[in-house]
């Protein structure tokens, strides 16, 4: 395994601090970009929660992504397509924003 996936799209999730045990070999996707709502989520929070989780990850091992597929159920999520692009729209900003192009 190269890498953990792990969700940190709402207040469940806790904190970052188990990230401290995630060893120097593997990087760390962070799904902080919710699909379960059509709500687009604050650039300025997502930079600062991944600066937050930087604190016990270097930023180059740090990746984004949203917290789970468009449909991780049956009926799917109720997002339209055009939303969910607007989601992985807001990924990439953010990507480029923090770790450049």
């Amino acid at each position: 395994m190269d890498a953990f996936y792990l969700e940190f799209d709402d207040e469940r999730s806790g904190s970052f601090k188990p990230l401290v045990a995630v060893s120097d070999d593997k990087k760390v996707v962070l799904g902080l970009i919710t699909t379960k709502s059509p709500r687009l989520e604050s650039k300025d929070k997502i930079i600062a929660r991944i600066r937050e989780a930087s604190k016990y990850v270097p930023l180059e091992r740090l990746y984004l992504s949203p917290q789970c597929g468009f449909a991780s159920c049956e009926i799917g999520n109720k997002l339209t397509e055009e939303e969910q692009w607007n989601k992985l729209k807001l990924v990439k900003e953010i990507a480029e924003e923090v770790w450049g192009e």
